[in-house]
């Protein structure tokens, strides 16, 4: 009887945290965020320049530079089309239980297992798919910037890629500004990088069977000592990640190996 009491203590605890992380993380304010006209912008090995109409540009220094049509001749949609078409993994909540515990939701202390995600997210899209991919439905849903993200806004979002996982429905336009590139007007080439996109993004979702998702890193947090609600440093998330990718049973993931640096630093590599 005394555990059972103790077991619902622990539940009706977990649940008033979760709340309170809910109340506190799911209210995003808008904000906007400026880049100087006169100074590039590097993207993960890119470099953007968003005043490229003259030939000679002046460095921060003051003294004059010639802008290279091959290092730098990207604009402004091109810079938001390639940092949209990176995957973003953040705080979810009302996913399946987490087993061991009450939680629902990673609001709170989820943050460095997110990043760790998103960092081997990255690796992968780069291994398969090529640094100079995009998302051909990034600008679609950029108008979701002028909004203000909260938990609905992104509950949205992601019920309709989830769906379209499964094919159950297509993602609906989310915008009445940008026409959205219809799947007829694809080469097959495109189809088959959609394919593998969608499948890597897959690999991350808030779902037991996933191989790299919040659930399956938890699983191998507890045979270390760490369990759900706990904060994971980024050395932990990174051997986290490792195990996950040495346990991977997926054809594609194959040969892929994380290995972990003495300084907390990982990589990927085949």
């Amino acid at each position: 009887m005394e555990a059972t009491g103790t077991d619902e203590v622990e539940k009706i605890k977990s649940k008033f945290i979760s709340a309170w992380h809910n109340m506190k993380y799911s209210w995003v304010l808008k904000t906007k965020t400026y880049f100087s006209r006169n100074s590039p912008v590097f993207l993960l090995g890119k470099c953007y320049h968003f005043k490229t109409d003259e030939p000679n540009e002046m460095s921060p220094n003051g003294s004059n530079y010639e802008i290279s049509d091959e290092v730098i001749s990207r604009n402004v949609e091109e810079f938001r089309k390639d940092f949209i078409s990176r995957i973003w993994l953040t705080y979810r909540e009302e996913f399946p239980q987490i087993k061991g515990s009450a939680l629902t939701t990673d609001c709170g202390w989820g943050c460095t297992l997110r990043t760790g995600q998103m960092l081997l997210a990255q690796g992968l899209i780069v291994h398969f798919l090529g640094r100079d991919w995009t998302w051909p439905d990034a600008l679609v849903i950029e108008n979701l910037d002028s909004e203000s993200w909260t938990s609905h806004t992104v509950k949205k979002l992601t019920s309709s890629l989830e769906a379209s996982f499964t094919g159950e429905r297509e993602c609906k336009n989310q915008s009445n500004h940008h026409k959205k590139v219809t799947k007829e007007m694809w080469g097959n080439r495109e189809i088959e990088d959609e394919h593998c996109h969608r499948k890597i993004i897959s690999w991350f979702g808030d779902s037991p069977l996933a191989n790299f998702g919040l659930h399956r890193l938890i699983e191998y947090g507890n045979k270390s000592g760490k369990i759900a609600g706990d904060w994971y440093g980024p050395a932990v998330v990174a051997h986290l990640l490792r195990k996950a990718v040495e346990e991977s049973r997926d054809p594609e993931l194959q040969g892929i190996t994380v290995y972990v640096a003495q300084d907390c630093t990982g990589k990927y590599c085949d």
